[in-house]
């Protein structure tokens, strides 16, 4: 009843792989004061991480987003046809040649993929050496747990033995606990089969400022001009950040 209640109501009971439901959300987050500020920090992180000089970035899953206002010349994607994008595509195949991207960005994306293999081996195919994977993606910790697994729409499985799913539809399908699984508890085996990749950065980070936006799916629970308020006791709480962290950004560097 109370996740019902908080639901938002231009995207209640819609369907997730619907071309719809991401167009609905883009105006969710462009209503929300509080959310497009959360954003604006994702951005910011992404586009820090993005190596200097020319050179193409691809954005995998752009939907709802607005990288290209931090990205110049920022090639925008998604697995359906959207106005939003420029290219229709999954993290699996690129279609790119070899070294053609200086990096790749994406926000909440990896999770969904459902064979997350082959986007590492085809993401270390296409980005040339020295160039970057930044994303932002779920992570696990004590209090995400407890959110993920109570409030959250999406599958959310840490204790899964693979790192693949069978997919019911390219957003409904997915585990939120992948990114920590394949980064943290499988991280030795992640570099082992994957040493194209170094795992450069993980840094856990907002515990509650997601939560209280409502996210892209939920009711704001506070006013916009809050957020700078959850930032500051967010920021104080950067000690125990990885056992409260709802999210982490994530920077793989490609090795030459």
């Amino acid at each position: 009843m109370l996740k019902r209640w908080l639901s938002h109501p231009l995207t209640r009971d819609i369907d997730l792989d619907d071309p719809l439901t991401t167009q609905l959300r883009h105006d969710v987050i462009r209503r929300n004061a509080f959310l497009l500020q959360i954003y604006d920090r994702w951005y910011t992180l992404i586009r820090e991480t993005v190596p200097e000089g020319p050179g193409v970035v691809l954005e995998l899953g752009s939907g709802a987003g607005f990288l290209s206002k931090y990205i110049p010349d920022l090639i925008t994607s998604d697995v359906f046809f959207l106005n939003t994008s420029q290219i229709v595509l999954n993290g699996q195949h690129l279609p790119f040649s070899r070294g053609a991207l200086k990096a790749i960005a994406m926000t909440d994306v990896m999770h969904h993929i459902p064979s997350v293999r082959l986007f590492f081996s085809e993401a270390a195919r296409v980005v040339r050496p020295g160039g970057t994977i930044t994303m932002i993606e779920p992570w696990v910790s004590e209090w995400s747990r407890f959110v993920y697994m109570r409030l959250h729409h999406e599958v959310f499985e840490p204790e899964a033995e693979t790192w693949e799913f069978v997919s019911s539809g390219p957003l409904s399908g997915a585990n939120a606990a992948l990114p920590w699984i394949i980064f943290h508890r499988d991280r030795a085996h992640f570099e082992v089969e994957f040493p194209a990749w170094h795992v450069e950065h993980i840094r856990p980070i907002m515990p509650f400022a997601y939560l209280i936006a409502g996210g892209i799916s939920m009711r704001p629970l506070m006013p916009g001009w809050s957020y700078r308020l959850v930032q500051w006791f967010e920021s104080a709480l950067s000690l125990v950040m990885p056992r409260l962290a709802m999210f982490a950004h994530i920077v793989l560097r490609r090795q030459g």
